[in-house]
C-alpha cells in the first residue's frame, strides 16, 4: 500500500470505529459496511470478555461470603 492509499484507508477505519447504533447506513459502501461489521464483532468480543471477568469476580465474592 502506498502512502497515498494509506490515508483514505485509515480514515475509513476511523469512521468504522465511530459507528453509532441506529446510525443511517444507506450511504456506506460495501467496504465500509464490512469494516463496521468487523469493528462491531471485535467490540462484542471485548464486551463478552468483560462480562465473563465480572461474572468470575462475582462468583468469587459470593463463594467467600457463603457460610
Amino acid at each position: 500500500m502506498t502512502d497515498d492509499e494509506e490515508g483514505p484507508v485509515l480514515a475509513r477505519r476511523a469512521s468504522a470505529k465511530m459507528h453509532a447504533i441506529g446510525q443511517t447506513i444507506d450511504d456506506l459502501s460495501l467496504e465500509e459496511l464490512a469494516l463496521r461489521i468487523d469493528v462491531l464483532h471485535a467490540e462484542i468480543e471485548r464486551l463478552e470478555q468483560a462480562r465473563k471477568s465480572k461474572e468470575a469476580t462475582r462468583a468469587g465474592a459470593e463463594a467467600l461470603f457463603r457460610f
